[in-house]
C-alpha cells in the first residue's frame, strides 16, 4: 500500500486509484450512466473519443463521455502537437448553430492527481449554452514525464487554439481557462506564468501566446512543499511520502525536489499584469488542504490582481457543491465579465 496513504480503511491497492475515480465521477453530469449499462457493449457513439482507455480512464470504466448537451456538437481528439504523444489532444465543443461572432472560449483542465482522467467530459460544457465556446485538454500524466511536461502541453494547446482562432470562431483575445484539482493547479499556473519563456517550452505553435484572460481554479494545489504541514488530522494523503501525487509529479520525494517544485508554484510568477481568478475551494478538502488557495488568493491581491474567492462551507473535494445551480451561475457570470461576452 502506497505509504501517501494514511487511512487503510480506503483499500488495500492504495487511494490514488480511488482519487482518480472520484475525479471521473465528477466529470460525469447528474443522470448519465457511469457503470457501463446496457450501452456499454453497443457501438460507439460518433462522437466518442478514441482509445479512451489509453488516454487516462484508469480501468474504472469511466472514458465513455457523457452525452451531450442538446445544441452542442463536439470535434474530438484534436492533435495539438502534430506527432505527439497520444496524450497531445484536445476536444472542442461548440453550439451547433454557428455564432455569427467569434465565441469566448472556456479552456477546461481536467483533474486526477496529474496521473488520469480524460477530457471528454469537461464540467462547463454547460457554458456553451450561455454564448461560449468551450475546450478540453488533456495531457502527459506523470507517469508519461515529469514537470515541467505538464505546462508545455497546456500552454501548447492554448498556443494552438489561438492559432486556430478563424477555423474553430473563436475570439483569441478573450480566452478563460479552469480546472479543477490537478486541473485547477495547472490552470492556476497558466494564469500567472503566461509567455514565461522558460515554461513555454517548444512545442507546436510558438508564434503565438499562450495568455489568457481569466482563470477559474476549483481547490488546485499551489505550493506542494507547503501541503503537508496545512493538513489537518484528517487528511487522506501524505503530501510529502515518496510517492505521493505531488512526489510523482515532480519524480522524487517533494521535500527533496524543493527547487523543481517552486516552478511548478503558480505563486513563483505572480504579477499585477495576471488575469483576474476566480477561486472556489471547500473548507472539508482532505485531499487540497483549502490553505493553499488561500496562500494563493492574498499573494494574486498583494499584487494588485483581481481576486474572487468563494470558501465553499462543509464541501469536500470535487464536492456536488461546485457544480450546483448556484456555482455553475457564478462561474457564468465572472466569465461574462472578464472576457465581455453578450448575455
Amino acid at each position: 500500500m502506497p505509504k501517501s496513504l494514511i487511512r487503510p480503511r480506503f483499500c488495500t491497492f492504495g487511494f490514488v486509484p480511488l482519487l482518480i475515480a472520484a475525479v471521473a465521477i465528477a466529470q460525469v453530469p447528474d443522470g448519465a450512466r457511469t457503470d457501463g449499462g446496457p450501452a456499454a457493449d453497443s457501438p460507439a457513439a460518433p462522437n466518442a473519443p478514441a482509445n479512451p482507455v489509453h488516454r487516462g480512464s484508469g480501468g474504472f470504466g469511466f472514458s465513455r463521455p457523457a452525452p451531450l448537451p442538446a445544441g452542442v456538437k463536439a470535434e474530438r481528439n484534436i492533435p495539438y502537437v502534430e506527432n505527439g504523444h497520444p496524450n497531445e489532444v484536445l476536444d472542442i465543443f461548440l453550439p451547433e448553430q454557428p455564432s455569427d461572432k467569434p465565441l469566448a472560449l472556456m479552456i477546461w483542465i481536467h483533474g486526477g492527481a496529474w496521473m488520469g482522467g480524460n477530457q471528454a467530459s469537461p464540467l462547463v460544457l454547460y457554458l456553451v449554452s450561455k454564448g461560449f465556446a468551450v475546450a478540453s485538454i488533456q495531457y502527459r500524466f506523470s507517469s508519461d514525464a515529469i514537470w515541467p511536461a505538464q505546462s508545455c502541453d497546456c500552454k501548447a494547446a492554448i498556443r494552438f487554439l489561438r492559432a486556430n482562432a478563424a477555423k474553430y470562431n473563436l475570439d483569441p483575445n478573450h480566452f478563460g481557462v479552469g480546472g479543477d484539482s490537478s486541473g485547477g493547479h495547472l490552470a492556476a499556473f497558466v494564469g500567472t506564468s503566461g509567455d514565461v519563456r522558460e515554461m513555454e517550452g517548444d512545442l507546436g505553435n510558438t508564434n503565438v501566446s499562450s495568455r489568457v484572460q481569466a482563470v477559474v481554479d476549483w481547490f488546485g494545489p499551489t505550493d506542494v512543499t507547503f501541503m503537508a504541514q496545512q493538513s489537518g488530522p484528517h487528511s487522506m494523503i501524505r503530501h510529502d511520502a515518496p510517492d505521493s501525487p505531488e512526489s510523482r509529479l515532480l519524480g522524487g520525494p517533494v521535500q527533496e525536489k524543493r527547487d523543481l517544485a517552486r516552478t511548478a508554484n503558480p505563486l513563483t510568477y505572480i504579477d499585477k499584469n495576471d488575469p483576474p481568478f476566480l477561486i472556489m475551494h471547500g473548507d472539508n478538502d482532505q485531499l487540497v488542504p483549502l490553505g493553499q488557495s488561500v496562500v494563493l488568493a492574498k499573494a494574486l491581491i498583494d499584487a494588485g490582481v483581481e481576486v474572487t474567492m468563494k470558501t465553499i462551507p462543509g464541501a469536500g473535494h470535487e464536492g456536488p457543491q461546485f457544480r450546483n445551480a448556484e456555482s455553475q451561475r457564478l462561474v457564468e457570470e465572472f466569465l461574462s465579465r472578464k472576457l465581455k461576452v453578450d448575455k
